[in-house]
C-alpha cells in the first residue's frame, strides 16, 4: 500500500484536528501498518478509497477508527524503571510527610494508553501496604483514545505485554490467567479510574493533583499546543506537586509556569513554589526501596 504525499497530509491534518497531535514526516511510515487492519475489515481496496470516504464525512465511525489507529500507544509496565524508582524512593515519601494530615494522595497519569503506567503506580502502593494503610490513593488515568481506555479498564494483557516489564513473580502476584490472557488483580483495578480526556482540554480536577505523569505525550504536539498543554497541566497541580515528563521532554524554553526540581532530576514543579528538601531521616528510612 503506497502512501502518497497528499494522503499523508490529509491524514496528518485529520489527526491534528481531532487530537492536537502531529503526524510528522518522520512518523508517516506508520500509516501503512496502522491502517492495514481497517482496510481489511472494511474491505476497502486502497488508501485513496479510504481517503475519499473520510473526506466525504459520511462515516463518523470510520473517521474515529482511523484517528485512533494513527495514535502512538506505545507503553509497558514500569517503563524505563528509573522514573518509578524516583517516585518510590523520593517523591512518595515526601508526599507522605506533606500529606500526613489529610492522608490522601492524588495522581494523574495523562496519556495513559492501555493502562500499564497507571497499574504500575498502583503496584508501588500495593507493594508497601502497611505504609499506606488508612490512606486514600486516587489514581486517575486518561487518554484521548476511547479504545485504549476501554482496554485499560478491562486490564487484560497478553503474556508478552505483562512480561515485557514484569518478572514472573510479579506477574503471578498481580495477574490472574483468563481466557484472553492475564487480567490485572481486582485490587489494582479498584485503585485506578480511567477516563477519556485530551491533555489540551481543561484538567479533570484543577489544582488538586500531587503528581502528574505526562510521559512521551508532548513530543507529538506543535510548540503552540505544547505550551497550552503545559498551561493545562500546571493548572491541575497542587502548589507543591510534581510533574514527570518523558526522558526526551523538558519544560525549558517551553513554559514559564514550570521549572525543574534541581534536587530530583526528572521532576518539575510550579515555578513560584520551592519544595522543601527531603529530611535526612526520611531519605535514610526509604533508601534501598
Amino acid at each position: 500500500m503506497e502512501v502518497s504525499d497528499s494522503s499523508s497530509r490529509i491524514l496528518a491534518g485529520l489527526l491534528e484536528a481531532r487530537t492536537g497531535q502531529q503526524l510528522t514526516r518522520s512518523r508517516r511510515w506508520r500509516i501503512e501498518t496502522a491502517l492495514s487492519s481497517i482496510l481489511r475489515e472494511r474491505r476497502i481496496a486502497t488508501l485513496d478509497e479510504l481517503i475519499t470516504t473520510l473526506v466525504m464525512g459520511r462515516d463518523p465511525a470510520l473517521t474515529a477508527a482511523v484517528v485512533e489507529a494513527l495514535l502512538n500507544n506505545e507503553t509497558y509496565f514500569f517503563r524505563d524503571r528509573n522514573p518509578f524508582e524516583l517516585l518510590a524512593n523520593e517523591a512518595l515519601p515526601m508526599l507522605a510527610e506533606h500529606r500526613k494530615a489529610s492522608r490522601r494522595i492524588r495522581i494523574w497519569s495523562a496519556g495513559c494508553s492501555t493502562g500499564q503506567e497507571a497499574y504500575s503506580l498502583a503496584m508501588l502502593f500495593a507493594n508497601d501496604p502497611e505504609k499506606w494503610r488508612g490512606w486514600t490513593i486516587d489514581i486517575l488515568a486518561t487518554d484521548v483514545s476511547t479504545s485504549v481506555i476501554e482496554r485499560a479498564r478491562r486490564g487484560v494483557y497478553t503474556q508478552f505485554e505483562v512480561q515485557r516489564g514484569l518478572g514472573v513473580q510479579e506477574m503471578l502476584r498481580w495477574f490472574e490467567e483468563c481466557d484472553d490472557g492475564w487480567r490485572t488483580a481486582a485490587a489494582l483495578r479498584r485503585q485506578v479510574r480511567f477516563q477519556v480526556h485530551n491533555v489540551l482540554d481543561t484538567p479533570p480536577v484543577p489544582g488538586q493533583f500531587d503528581i502528574i505523569l505526562c510521559r512521551n505525550v508532548l513530543l507529538y504536539l506543535c510548540a503552540e499546543k505544547r505550551a497550552l498543554a503545559f498551561d493545562r497541566l500546571s493548572s491541575a497541580m497542587a502548589p507543591d506537586a510534581w510533574l514527570m515528563l518523558g526522558a526526551g521532554e523538558t519544560v525549558i524554553g517551553q513554559t514559564e509556569r514550570l521549572t525543574a526540581d534541581t534536587e530530583r532530576r526528572g521532576l518539575y514543579k510550579l515555578a513560584s513554589v520551592a519544595v522543601p528538601p527531603v529530611l535526612p531521616a526520611l531519605r535514610t528510612a526509604t533508601s534501598g526501596g
